[in-house]
């Protein structure tokens, strides 16, 4: 019997109203480019005991405080990654606008001044394409979903098969029940549904791989837009705090391929997933910063912030298509494909951030800067809403105690260094170098669990996931001032590695890949 020749839409049926999403999807959201000015980027970030630069308004807000004039500036760059296949008519160097804001300065007493200031600055450049090809070992997606299968129940990690109304095949909770079980995820329907149950036989099936390949465009941006009121006492003490709004726009689109073998080593053909994901949403949260002079005569500084977690108010949407091009001779049952889409709202709060800043300068020609930021990644809160609409109309939810179980075993507390340096050696040239260190953000056993009991596995339409490791970002940068106009360049190389892995099994080999960025920055800015 040959497969239907006709394109299989498959809606999914008996989904809760409430939703949430995994942590690997919401862990896109944490964490934030080295981006701002190019005086910013070129001494590694490490401003937020030295002040004066715009970009500190969202890392130590006491910086807006060392302002004694007002300013305006505008940030343009180009990013480049290095070793990137253009994919999705996605290139590997792009053009960024990424930073515009302003302050304005105005004395309070004879050395205290009141400032205001607005900043918008792009805090993470999602373009990013990502390739990994590999073996597999015995195993196959198709596989892991006939295994969650034979569990039985939601209750043992897996699902009770069973048709619903419309006659599609669903993972039910258990073998009595009529409602959905959450691992039952987008890709497990899809592949229930298109290939592995034979209704010629009516009995579920499955097939080995013995490789994949995988491509990804990653697009899209967090773009920040931050308010800052801070103040000048004596020019001994800085304060500052800034309200920031958050707003996600987040793309990708991804192809994974299985090579299906059989048992006697014969080809038996490919299975494809496709997938587009958007993530928008809108976010805020609250900073606030105090920097020090501790010996009147010295102007070494020492800087402290805080940052309120982020409260991310979010939708996210999937369209998701299994195309079934395996050997109609060997595996005649099934469709050529089937595809269906899903769009849920939830919300997600990241952790408070800390940070503790030194800096010094020397005479009017050397400036010192080391900064550290602390957040517990672990600690994000995934959240589910509840339906449930307050007295001033927000809908209220409730964390989602499963999925944050395995964020605070596949995630880790993140330690941030930043160390810049800048040297005048006239009056109006400035040279810059730094360095800017993020260590890992994911536990090297992190793992996308589809097998918990949460709505947010529900809604999963891909399996994959890469645990990366620390990344490394070097930067210099010059600058020029003449009269009242900054003009400065600055350059940052950042690497990163990590471990891609197609799913979740024993025999799925995980792939070496990688992140190597080069960005160029211009920053013109006017001092009045």
């Amino acid at each position: 019997m040959m497969k239907k020749i006709f394109l299989a839409v498959f809606a999914v049926a008996s989904v809760m109203p409430a939703a949430a999403q995994d942590t690997y999807e919401n862990a896109r959201l944490l964490g934030g480019d080295l981006n701002g000015t190019a005086r910013y980027v070129g001494m590694g970030g490490a401003l937020d005991a030295l002040g004066a630069d715009i970009s500190t308004i969202s890392t130590n807000p006491a910086g807006i405080g060392m302002f004694r004039h007002s300013t305006v500036s505008l940030s343009l760059g180009v990013v480049s990654q290095q070793d990137a296949v253009k994919f999705d008519n996605l290139g590997k160097t792009n053009v960024s606008f990424d930073q515009v804001g302003f302050v304005y300065s105005m004395p309070s007493g004879r050395q205290s001044f009141l400032n205001f200031a607005f900043n918008y600055h792009k805090s993470r450049n999602f373009d990013q394409l990502l390739s990994a090809a590999n073996r597999l070992e015995a195993t196959s997606m198709n596989k892991l979903a006939y295994e969650k299968s034979e569990l039985g129940s939601d209750a043992n990690g897996g699902y009770a098969l069973d048709f619903n109304e419309q006659g599609d095949v669903m993972g039910y909770r258990d073998n009595v029940s009529n409602e959905r079980a959450w691992q039952y995820t987008q890709w497990d329907y899809l592949t229930f549904n298109t290939f592995s149950y034979n209704a010629t036989d009516n009995e579920k099936v499955y097939a080995e791989a013995d490789a994949y390949n995988f491509d990804r465009a990653h697009r899209g941006w967090i773009a920040d837009y931050d308010f800052n009121v801070s103040g000048n006492l004596n020019n001994r003490v800085y304060l500052g705090l800034t309200v920031g709004l958050h707003d996600v726009n987040y793309k990708g689109y991804s192809q994974y391929s299985e090579g299906i073998v059989t048992a006697d080593g014969r080809d038996g053909g490919v299975l494809t997933l496709e997938d587009e994901r958007h993530i928008d949403g809108t976010g805020f949260d609250i900073k606030a910063g105090a920097i020090f002079r501790p010996f009147e005569e010295s102007p070494f500084r020492l800087g402290v912030s805080i940052a309120t977690p982020t409260w991310y108010d979010l939708t996210s949407s999937s369209a998701t298509t299994l195309y079934n091009n395996t050997n109609p001779d060997i595996y005649n049952w099934g469709n050529d494909k089937g595809s269906n889409s899903e769009s849920y709202e939830f919300k997600y709060y990241t952790p408070w951030k800390f940070g503790l800043s030194a800096g010094h300068t020397i005479g009017s020609d050397l400036a010192l800067g080391l900064s550290y930021e602390y957040a517990a990644y672990g600690s994000s809160d995934t959240r589910v809403n509840t339906g449930y609409v307050d007295a001033y109309g927000y809908e209220e939810s409730c964390s989602d105690e499963t999925m944050n179980a395995n964020t605070e075993v596949s995630l880790k507390g993140v330690h941030t260094l930043k160390l810049g340096v800048e040297y005048k050696p006239t009056p109006e040239t400035a040279i810059r170098l730094g360095y800017n260190y993020v260590s890992p953000m994911y536990q090297e056993t992190g793992v996308r669990d589809t097998y918990l009991n949460s709505i947010g596995n529900m809604y999963s339409s891909t399996a994959d996931y890469t645990n990366w490791k620390g990344t490394n970002r070097l930067t210099c940068g010059f600058g020029y001032r003449y009269q009242q106009l900054n003009l400065d360049l600055a350059y940052q190389y950042s690497t990163v590695s990590g471990q891609f892995h197609p799913f979740q099994a024993e025999g799925a080999v995980a792939t070496d890949v990688s992140n190597k960025r080069h960005q160029v920055l211009f920053t013109i800015g006017y001092t009045f």
